[in-house]
């Protein structure tokens, strides 16, 4: 799936928050703490897949920008093909 520009910010905030969790848990796996590892993992993908799948009312307006742009901007690589 194609992402754009401001999906793309909004998925490298989401790694800046979610990697330091699944490194901890990783971290807490490899100490012997199974279960709170395994929290912290699953925490940190969650984060991940909310904000892949999940539509929220701010979005809305980044998705309307995202597609103003499409329909404005030319794409060339199309005319020449």
């Amino acid at each position: 799936m194609a992402r754009g520009i401001i999906g793309t910010v909004q998925l490298v905030a989401t790694l800046v928050f979610a990697i330091p969790v699944g490194l901890l848990g990783v971290m807490r796996l490899v100490a012997g703490e199974t279960l709170f590892g395994g929290i912290l993992l699953v925490v940190a993908v969650g984060m991940v897949l909310v904000e892949e799948y999940l539509t929220t009312p701010q979005d809305v307006p980044a998705m309307a920008a995202e597609k103003a742009v499409g329909s404005v901007v030319d794409d060339r690589d199309a005319d020449e093909e």
